[in-house]
């Protein structure tokens, strides 16, 4: 498939304002406003406010709307799973990543050869959004969120275990669970319910506009209300989803003897359970563990990999004893968010 004439990286490269396409003139996922930029999904270090243009799914653009007040100003060009576009020079398709609702991988096509950015991305089943699509290309442009041996996420399932066991054995207290506002939150009400759980989840309210945004795009959650909603309601027994912040907030004394958990990939590292304060850790993740990451690549059969996004060394490593040319993708923005984990 590859061009060898053509340099990869004379095309496509990182620049202080995030990786710059300069046959089409856009940026992917920039750490600025841009005039013209190509968004894998909502998460905030991956969508900022204030492009002239993006482009993106229609359910990120939507997302974007809800969380950014100038997105008025700007030109949004929804492209939906599957379809394509030409800007500039390069044709641009998106496939989906499997991270969250709307997320979706970038293909990039120049003059024969493809390059895929991966954006963030899970291989296991979300019921919150298609699957990740393997996509065969020449330079996969790869996260590295958990991209250490170490970290292999248990199933979904077990986990959601833990969390029904705990309030068999404790029923009258309630269960806080820490959770991102954007993705995890939903995901987790749909694990719920996947394992049986049929009564009312109770939530705050910085949690309540995306889940109405999920609804209205055909994310079924079941019954879902607002704790400042509730007037005689004692909560005890009861699951209450919020943002990690407010589990050591004030808020949480209307709750009885509540037990702290969190829902994130890094709640199997001991220390990081410590410091969120997090009685019932959840191992949940929104991002490839590192079997899932190091599977990828070979599915996606690329000769090249740029790997960025959190522990680039070990992967880099590992593709290397594979036979695939690798390398670290330094962009500008890409900070670790354990909330979005």
């Amino acid at each position: 498939m590859t061009t060898d004439s053509l340099n990869p990286r004379s095309w496509l490269y990182p620049t202080p304002r995030g990786l710059y396409c300069e046959p089409g003139d856009f940026y992917v996922d920039p750490a600025v406003a841009v005039n013209r930029a190509v968004i894998t999904h909502g998460h905030g270090d991956h969508a900022r406010p204030g492009h002239r243009n993006a482009l993106a799914t229609p359910e990120t653009l939507a997302i974007m709307r809800a969380r950014f007040q100038d997105m008025p100003d700007t030109a949004q060009q929804p492209l939906k799973y599957g379809e394509s576009v030409r800007v500039g020079c390069i044709e641009v398709s998106l496939v989906p990543a499997g991270h969250i609702l709307g997320s979706a991988q970038v293909v990039l096509e120049h003059r024969g050869q493809r390059i895929v950015v991966s954006g963030d991305y899970k291989r296991r089943p979300d019921a919150t959004c298609p699957p990740f699509e393997p996509v065969p290309c020449d330079v996969f442009i790869t996260e590295a969120t958990f991209a250490l041996p170490v970290f292999h996420h248990p199933p979904d399932m077990v986990e959601i275990g833990k969390l029904l066991r705990s309030l068999e054995t404790f029923p009258e207290r309630t269960h806080l669970v820490g959770v991102y506002a954007l993705g995890k939150c939903q995901r987790v009400i749909r694990l719920l319910r996947a394992a049986g759980y049929d009564k009312r989840i109770w939530l705050h309210g910085a949690l309540a506009s995306l889940c109405t945004l999920y609804q209205q795009h055909g994310i079924d959650l079941g019954d879902i209300a607002l704790v400042s909603d509730a007037i005689l309601e004692t909560f005890r027994g009861a699951i209450v989803l919020c943002p990690p912040s407010a589990i050591s907030d004030r808020w949480t004394r209307r709750f009885n003897e509540p037990i702290p958990a969190m829902a994130s990939g890094w709640m199997g590292v001991r220390a990081r359970a410590r410091q969120r304060g997090a009685e019932l850790p959840l191992i949940i993740s929104d991002h490839a563990d590192w079997s899932e990451l190091c599977m990828t690549l070979k599915d996606v059969g690329a000769p090249k990999v740029w790997v960025t996004h959190g522990r680039e060394e070990a992967l880099v490593h590992m593709a290397r004893s594979i036979g695939i040319e690798a390398e670290a993708l330094h962009l500008a923005g890409r900070e670790e968010d354990e909330g979005e984990t």
